[in-house]
């Protein structure tokens, strides 16, 4: 079975080279992925240099549990290192934001919370896949977005060069 998966990207290390070769494992690993816009982001929760994030739409055959463990093994191969505190810079952040419209607490929960309460998430959802509706609230990304009323989370779309990736 094929599955649909959804992806948050992020880094504030070296932002540019681990995005490129985040996005360039995923591509290995996965099949049909597709990148939002890359966008520019305060550190939220903690005193940081600025994050760019993005989201990365793909399928695969893998099942939920192989897709995080794919991930949190490209995170290591970029040099990130789970003994962090939640809240700290990262050389690269994937984390698995939907599975098809699957809804679970376990092997990780499903959807993951922070699409409602992250623009660096909920921006780059609307602008990838604005019509997926979001299998909790079952509202679209699009309209998930235009009615997102956190303020103090200022992000803006920049111009990232893909070459070579």
């Amino acid at each position: 079975m094929i599955n649909r998966i959804l992806i948050s990207v992020g880094s504030n290390i070296e932002r540019t080279e681990h995005i490129r070769a985040g996005v360039a494992a995923l591509k290995q690993h996965f099949s049909h992925v597709i990148c939002s816009s890359v966008y520019e982001s305060e550190a939220v929760g903690f005193d940081g240099a600025t994050f760019y994030n993005l989201v990365v739409c793909a399928c695969t055959g893998l099942d939920v549990a192989q897709v995080n463990d794919r991930l949190k093994q490209i995170e290591k191969e970029n040099g990130r290192t789970h003994t962090e505190k939640k809240f700290c810079s990262r050389t690269l952040d994937l984390d698995l934001l939907t599975f098809n419209d699957v809804v679970t607490a376990h092997p990780i929960p499903l959807p993951r919370e922070e699409i409602l309460y992250n623009a660096f998430v909920l921006r780059p959802l609307a602008e990838l896949v604005p019509e997926d509706i979001h299998p909790q609230v079952q509202t679209t990304y699009r309209v998930l977005w235009q009615t997102f009323e956190d303020n103090n989370q200022p992000l803006w779309p920049i111009a990232f060069d893909w070459s070579d990736v």
